[in-house]
């Protein structure tokens, strides 16, 4: 990293956002990013949301580069914040998943958490295409969060959760599996593993053929 992209290394104390969940899941997740993503090379984190999550796996996995990315400028400034300091993070991006390009030329791998249900449609739609694009040949795209899936019953604590997300925005809401895998295969990805964590929620990781 140059010294200029180290620049961006010294944000405001206060503008850190806090995720309580981060704490509770960050561990889980971790474990799981062990066996899915490769040894070293480039992961983009689309929607990083907080920024905590970004910094706990940078410490976890120095040999890989994190690339966090957000829309959302305040957003932006929370994970400068949380990530300062760690070598092997790169300065923050802002990137809309539904839009048509994104400011990112390369990743090896592609984390995205808890974005699916807590944005339109659209958004994921463009993430499967923005990862169909970037990736290599078998680099992994990774989602962690909250779904439904055909045949099993919702858990009560996801179905609250989707009413209260669509009462804030009609285009939010828990996402069916099998269309979130109908729209990865669209774009080239293929379904690998769909993996039960803590919390009624799922890892749920594709390889770009």
């Amino acid at each position: 990293m140059s010294d200029r992209e180290r620049s961006w290394l010294a944000p405001p104390e206060g503008v850190r956002r806090h995720a309580p969940a981060t704490l509770r899941n960050r561990a889980a997740i971790a474990t799981m990013l062990g066996e899915l993503l490769p040894v070293s090379g480039r992961v983009l984190e689309v929607a990083s949301g907080s920024g905590e999550h970004c910094a706990y796996f940078a410490e976890h996995f120095p040999r890989l580069e994190w690339h966090p990315s957000d829309p959302d400028p305040d957003a932006l400034a929370s994970i400068a914040s949380w990530c300062a300091g760690l070598a092997n993070v790169r300065p923050p991006v802002a990137l809309d998943a539904a839009a048509a390009t994104w400011p990112v030329s390369h990743a090896d791998a592609i984390l995205c958490i808890n974005m699916v249900h807590i944005s339109p449609w659209a958004a994921t739609l463009g993430l499967m295409a923005g990862a169909g694009q970037l990736l290599p040949p078998g680099a992994p795209l990774i989602l962690y969060g909250p779904y439904r899936e055909a045949g099993v019953p919702t858990a009560p604590s996801n179905e609250e959760f989707d009413q209260s997300l669509r009462a804030r925005d009609s285009e939010w809401g828990l996402r069916l599996l099998d269309e979130v895998i109908a729209a990865a295969a669209a774009q080239g990805l293929v379904f690998e593993r769909r993996v039960a964590m803590p919390a009624n929620n799922l890892i749920v990781a594709f390889r770009r053929s």
